[in-house]
C-alpha cells in the first residue's frame, strides 16, 4: 500500500458532512456527532488531489484511518494515514450545543473549525475554519474546510480544502471504505 505522501497542509482545512437524511429530520450538532461516533474502527482510504498544484507523485494514494472513541465517547479521534510519516489526528466533540473540530497536521499546526448549522440546514455539514495554534491564517498553509459525505453504500467521501496565503489552494478528497 502506498504511503499517503500530501502535503499536511493539504489535508487538513474544511470539513463539510453531507447528511441529507438527518437535515430532513432537523439534525443538530449532536445529531452529526452521533453519526460521527458510528464510524468507529479502521477504514481503507484512497486519496487524491482534486484541486490547486499536485504534491509529489500525483494519482491516488492509500493509506488507513481509524477512528475511536475517547474521554468516555465524548471525543471522536481520527487517525489518518495511521503509522506514516504523514499521520494526523482528528478530535472532533461537542462545546455547549455546538460540534467542535481540531486537526492536529503533520505540518505542526492547529486548526480549529467548528460546525456551520447554516449549511447543516441544507443537509450539509460545515466545519468552518474558527482559529488555531501554531500558524498565522492570513499567511500560513493550514486547513481551513473539509466535507463529508456519507453515501448510501457505507462510503465516506470527505474532501479536505487547504488554504495558504489568505486563499484555497488545494483540495484533498479521501474516499473512505469500512475495512473488512
Amino acid at each position: 500500500m502506498r504511503r499517503i505522501r500530501a502535503s499536511a497542509a493539504i489535508a487538513a482545512a474544511v470539513l463539510v458532512v453531507s447528511v441529507p437524511a438527518l437535515a430532513a429530520e432537523g439534525a443538530s450538532p449532536a445529531d452529526v456527532f452521533d453519526r460521527l461516533q458510528s464510524m468507529a474502527g479502521t477504514w481503507n482510504v484512497t486519496a487524491e488531489q482534486v484541486a490547486g498544484e499536485p504534491e509529489g507523485e500525483g494519482g491516488p494514494l492509500e493509506a488507513v484511518h481509524e477512528f475511536r472513541l475517547s474521554a468516555g465517547g465524548t471525543v471522536v479521534m481520527e487517525v489518518m494515514g495511521a503509522g506514516t510519516d504523514h499521520e494526523m489526528i482528528n478530535m472532533f466533540h461537542m462545546d455547549g450545543d455546538d460540534l467542535v473540530l481540531t486537526h492536529y497536521c503533520a505540518g505542526g499546526n492547529q486548526p480549529t473549525m467548528k460546525l456551520d448549522r447554516e449549511m447543516l440546514a441544507q443537509g450539509k455539514t460545515h466545519f468552518a475554519f474558527t482559529g488555531g495554534t501554531n500558524l498565522e491564517a492570513e499567511a500560513d498553509h493550514h486547513i481551513h474546510a473539509a466535507t463529508l459525505d456519507w453515501k448510501d453504500d457505507g462510503t465516506v467521501v470527505a474532501d479536505w480544502s487547504a488554504w495558504g496565503g489568505g486563499e484555497e489552494v488545494g483540495v484533498m478528497r479521501f474516499e473512505l471504505t469500512r475495512a473488512e
